[in-house]
């Protein structure tokens, strides 16, 4: 079978600055396949191109196998990062008037039941609170019955219930065989709902697998964290004593607290009890994707 999308060499500049270089990915049917990176990174330009929103320089984006043609418009759906809806309308409203865009659309009774818009339909467009929005968009994108879906970064600025709604209607979309890609800042958005993702940074894939994978790949070890508070000695002395023990272990400043990269977690412990570090509020941790980002991309922030 054929990838549901595929991107093949894709190359965009503009003055001065390499958008995209060189980026080439594959997209099997089914599947959520996220793009994460900084910002700047290249993959908002990546899908924007991949949807026909602006040209590329160079390299091929093929749709079930083929180059795009006038059926992709009308078998992907978009749900932009943000988009204004006119205020007058109600979401009833707002969702016939994209419904009857489409030549073969979903059930308007089906989309409204997927998104959970049942209680909301009478309510204006400037009523709605961020969720509600962000499920109206949502089923904008899907009124189509898309067989891919492009989400860009569906559920920024929403709290953690209204995340995880979203979430739980993106599971549903994948149960029944659509493609889903997904661009997030949020690394455990990423981890869940992604068999597949790909670490764009400065115009290229700098890494690309199933998130397990990817951590397991580039993240040994666990992360012991404990309050700064609790440690008498100075970071530098900290960090030379626990070495002398510890070798491979690598210790982050974060601001409060010290985070401790390490693969022999007992010696570590030993060490600090040792120096009479106060470990009540130790946590110990595997490392997450978002530990991987950080260590492919860096800490320092990205305007």
């Amino acid at each position: 079978m054929a990838p549901a999308l595929e991107v093949r060499d894709l190359v965009k500049h503009y003055p001065g600055v390499m958008a995209v270089d060189g980026i080439s990915f594959a997209i099997p049917q089914g599947i959520c396949f996220g793009l994460i990176g900084p910002n700047g990174a290249g993959k908002t330009t990546t899908i924007e191109i991949i949807e026909g929103i602006i040209p590329h320089y160079s390299g091929k984006v093929l749709y079930n196998g083929s180059s795009k043609t006038s059926s992709f418009q009308e078998e992907v759906g978009i749900q932009f990062q943000a988009t204004s809806l006119f205020s007058f309308l109600t979401v009833q409203e707002s969702l016939e008037t994209f419904h009857n865009l489409y030549r073969e659309p979903m059930p308007l009774g089906k989309v409204i039941r997927l998104c959970r818009l049942e209680d909301i339909l009478s309510r204006r467009n400037n009523k709605l609170s961020g969720g509600q929005k962000q499920r109206l968009m949502l089923a904008i994108a899907l009124v189509n019955d898309p067989n891919l879906l492009f989400l860009d970064e569906p559920t920024t600025g929403l709290d953690p219930q209204a995340r995880r709604h979203l979430w739980e209607i993106v599971e549903t979309i994948k149960a029944q065989g659509k493609t889903v890609v997904l661009t997030t800042h949020y690394m455990e958005e990423a981890q869940i709902l992604c068999e597949e993702i790909a670490i764009i940074d400065q115009g290229r894939i700098i890494a690309q697998g199933s998130p397990d994978d990817l951590v397991r790949n580039h993240c040994s070890g666990v992360i012991l964290s404990f309050p700064k508070n609790g440690c008498a000695i100075s970071h530098k002395l900290f960090s030379e004593k626990i070495r002398l023990i510890c070798p491979d272990m690598k210790i982050i400043d974060a601001p409060n607290r010290y985070e401790i990269m390490i693969t022999e977690v007992n010696l570590c412990i030993e060490a600090l009890l040792r120096d009479g570090i106060d470990l009540s509020l130790i946590t110990i941790r595997p490392q997450t994707l978002e530990d991987l980002f950080l260590k492919l991309t860096g800490r320092q922030l990205r305007q």
